[in-house]
């Protein structure tokens, strides 16, 4: 199945009013590709710019939000290294974070030079991360799909915070989608609204997820028929 049809066919099944973007983690371009030199404040801002076209941001791009870049798996040059200990106090003395977390904080396992942007449907190349803003009800139809809240799963689904672009590692980490509520400054950068929440989907998840969304739209629609009919006859 091809980008497009897979972005076609979550936006249809989940309900989507934004289109998925992806992400791949790369050391050059692929021919034809823009590079993208200008400045923005974070790594997650990037993910909006996804939105209108495809992209790669080579790795300094990222370095004024030194915290995203080390957890999007970048060397990080002296300055990026003195800035990110900043941020980290920071966090500490506002008691935003504790001081056992920062050692905690995943990282992309993906060693690259680079990041490919872009829209889903327009992606040339296979994601390794497919993001996608979602309301709640469409995330619960999401995770149905991907079976994370069957109860014998062994490990149940995890709703991640700061900082939301955490959950972009722990996807590949995984190999499980990651879902996040998003963080202050994931809010700030992207200007996402108050009524989203980010999906992570490993690129090699998306078949898969794929061919469960009409199983559990066919199910969710025969369940909603029923609450309908039992909550009319309370209805005066």
């Amino acid at each position: 199945m091809d980008n497009a049809r897979i972005a076609d066919s979550l936006t249809t099944g989940l309900g989507l009013d934004m289109a998925p973007v992806a992400l791949s983690f790369l050391d050059t371009p692929p021919d034809g590709v823009a590079i993208f030199d200008g400045k923005v404040p974070s790594s997650c801002s990037l993910w909006r710019r996804a939105e209108s076209g495809v992209f790669y941001a080579p790795a300094a791009v990222h370095f004024n939000c030194a915290l995203g870049s080390m957890v999007m798996g970048f060397d990080l040059p002296q300055q990026t290294q003195d800035d990110l200990m900043g941020q980290v106090k920071l966090m500490l003395g506002a008691n935003y974070i504790t001081g056992e977390e920062p050692p905690r904080v995943p990282k992309v396992p993906k060693a690259s030079q680079g990041i490919l942007y872009g829209p889903l449907k327009d992606f040339p190349v296979a994601p390794d991360l497919i993001l996608t803003w979602m309301t709640p009800s469409q995330a619960m139809l999401y995770n149905e799909a991907e079976g994370d809240i069957q109860w014998v799963s062994s490990s149940p689904p995890k709703v991640l915070g700061r900082p939301g672009c955490a959950a972009l590692p722990l996807a590949m980490l995984e190999s499980k989608p990651s879902l996040t509520f998003g963080c202050a400054g994931m809010r700030t950068y992207t200007e996402i609204g108050g009524d989203r929440l980010l999906m992570v989907l490993p690129g090699t998840r998306a078949e898969f997820l794929v061919d469960h969304l009409e199983t559990t739209d066919q199910a969710n629609d025969a369940m909603l028929a029923y609450y309908r009919e039992a909550k009319s006859h309370y209805e005066s």
